[in-house]
C-alpha cells in the first residue's frame, strides 16, 4: 500500500485488536509479516507501539478521560485509537520530541477523514504532553493496566502486596525464550551459533534446555531456526517434562498440544519411547506436524481428537498424560495483553467446566503407577489449585506428587504444573 506511515499500519492493526477483537498475537505477526520488507527498526516501532497501546488501555483511557470533556468510551473509534497511540507514544516512546508526536497524529486524524476533529486531537494531546509529569496513577488497575475486576480477584487470592507484584511483572521486559533441540546440538554449540549471526543470548541458569535470545530480526531469518536447531518454548513449559519425570522408554500422551512444544520436549526425552500429540482442529494438528517436520522429531506423532471424548483405544495405555489445558491465559498477559480485557468472570468458570471435563476424560488414559501432569498458563486459584482439589477428591486412586504455581517476573510468565500419580 503505496504512501502507508509506519503509524497508520499501527493505527489499522489497533482498530481490529481494540476495536474488532482480533487476538492481538496473531493479529501484530500477520501484520508484521505482510511489512516484512521494511527496515528492522520500523518494524520495532510498530510492534512497540501496538503492544503498549494494547497492554496500557486502562491507563491511556484515564489519561484521556482527564484531559478531555469527550471520555475515551464515548469517541468514534478511530479518533480513540489515534488518542491513545498518541498518549502511549508522549508517555512510553522518545523517538521524536512530543510537538512532533502531536502533529503526525493531527495529520493522521486529517488523513483518515476526521479533519473536523483534527483541532480536538491537537489541544488534548499538546495539553497532555504540557502537564505529563503531574499525573499520578493512585489505583492499582490504572496504575498496571488491569481491569478492576481482576484486580480485586488477585488481591483477594494473593494479597494486596503479592497482587501488585504480579501486576507489575506483566509490565517487565522479557526476551524469547527458547529451548535447545539437543537431538541435533549441544547449548554450547547453539549459543556460539547464534552470536555469530548476532544473535544477543543469555544462559537460563535453572533450566539447561533453555535460552533467552534477542537482537535477532525475526526468526525466519535465523539459519538456527529454519535448520531446527531450537524451538521456541516458554520457560515455564520447558518445565512440564521435567516434573513429569519423562524417561527413556515412556509412551506418553499430550492431550492439548499444539504447538507442539511439549510433545516435541518429551520426544527428546523419551528416545526410546514414543509420544502421541492430540489437539482438536485440523489447523492445530498441522501446526504439530510442521514442527515436528521442522525439528526432525520422529518418535512424536500429531493426530486429531477432542480431548472431552474418551477414546477406548488409549485407556491404560500411557506412562505420562500431559494435559495443558485451554484456560483464561491470565498468567500470560505480558504476551498477549488483549487476555485481561476479553476476560470474565463467565468465561473463567466456563474454562473451569471444561478442565474438569477433560481432566475426568484423559485421566483414563494413565497407566496403574503412571502420571497426569495439569498445566495451564494461568494464575486463577480455581482454573489451578482448587481444580486440582475437586479432581483428587473425586478421583481416589490418584496422589498428589508436586505442585508448583509460577508468578511472572523476569524469566517466566505466570504458569502452573501439578503431577498426580495414579496408585
Amino acid at each position: 500500500m503505496a504512501g502507508i506511515s509506519n503509524r497508520e499500519i499501527a493505527l489499522e492493526t489497533l482498530i481490529e485488536i481494540l476495536e474488532h477483537g482480533q487476538f492481538s498475537h496473531i493479529y501484530l505477526k500477520a501484520v508484521l509479516d505482510k511489512y516484512s520488507y521494511l527496515d528492522k527498526n520500523e518494524r520495532a516501532f510498530i510492534n512497540r507501539l501496538v503492544n503498549g497501546t494494547v497492554e496500557r488501555k486502562v491507563q491511556l483511557d484515564y489519561i484521556i478521560d482527564s484531559f478531555s470533556k469527550t471520555k475515551a468510551k464515548k469517541m468514534k473509534p478511530l479518533i480513540r485509537t489515534i488518542m491513545r497511540m498518541g498518549v502511549y507514544e508522549i508517555f512510553y516512546m522518545d523517538a521524536v520530541p512530543d510537538s512532533a508526536t502531536c502533529n503526525e497524529y493531527v495529520k493522521l486524524a486529517k488523513k483518515r477523514g476526521f479533519a473536523g476533529l483534527s483541532g480536538f486531537v491537537n489541544g488534548v494531546l499538546r495539553n497532555i504532553s504540557r502537564n505529563k509529569d503531574k499525573i499520578e496513577f493512585k489505583e492499582l488497575g490504572v496504575k498496571y493496566s488491569i481491569p478492576q475486576w481482576l484486580v480485586d480477584k488477585w488481591t483477594k487470592d494473593y494479597g494486596v502486596d503479592e497482587a501488585e507484584a504480579i501486576m507489575a511483572g506483566f509490565l517487565e521486559p522479557q526476551d524469547l525464550c527458547v529451548r535447545v533441540n539437543t537431538s541435533k546440538i549441544t547449548r554450547e554449540d547453539l549459543v556460539e551459533n547464534l552470536e555469530k549471526s548476532g544473535v544477543k543470548v543469555h544462559i537460563c541458569d535453572s533450566l539447561d534446555s533453555a535460552l533467552y535470545i534477542s537482537g535477532y530480526d525475526s526468526l525466519a531469518s535465523l539459519d538456527a531456526f529454519k535448520k531446527g536447531l531450537f524451538y521456541v518454548q516458554d520457560y515455564s513449559s520447558q518445565l512440564v517434562p521435567k516434573l513429569a519425570g519423562v524417561k527413556a522408554t515412556d509412551h506418553i500422551i499430550d492431550v492439548c498440544s499444539a504447538p507442539g512444544g511439549k510433545a516435541l520436549h518429551c520426544g527428546e526425552l523419551a528416545s526410546d519411547g514414543l509420544v502421541v500429540a492430540r489437539d482438536l482442529t485440523d489447523a492445530k494438528v498441522s501446526l504439530i506436524q510442521e514442527n515436528i517436520n521442522r525439528t526432525g522429531a520422529t518418535n512424536v506423532t500429531a493426530v486429531k481428537w477432542d480431548a472431552t471424548v474418551l477414546d477406548e483405544d488409549a485407556v491404560r495405555k500411557y506412562d505420562i498424560v500431559i494435559a495443558d489445558l485451554p484456560c483464561s491465559g491470565l498468567g500470560i498477559i505480558r504476551k498477549k495483553p488483549d487476555i485481561k480485557y476479553n476476560q470474565t468472570e463467565d468465561t473463567l468458570a466456563e474454562l473451569v467446566a471444561l478442565q474438569g471435563q477433560i481432566l475426568d476424560t484423559v485421566c483414563e488414559y494413565v497407566k496403574d503407577g503412571g502420571v497426569l501432569c495439569y498445566s495451564t498458563c494461568t494464575i486463577n486459584k480455581d482454573e489451578n489449585e482448587n481444580q486440582v482439589e475437586h479432581f483428587l477428591s473425586s478421583h481416589k486412586d490418584f496422589k498428589m506428587e508436586k505442585m508448583t504455581q509460577l508468578l511472572p517476573d523476569r524469566e517466566h510468565d505466570g504458569f502452573f504444573i501439578c503431577v498426580m500419580k495414579k496408585n
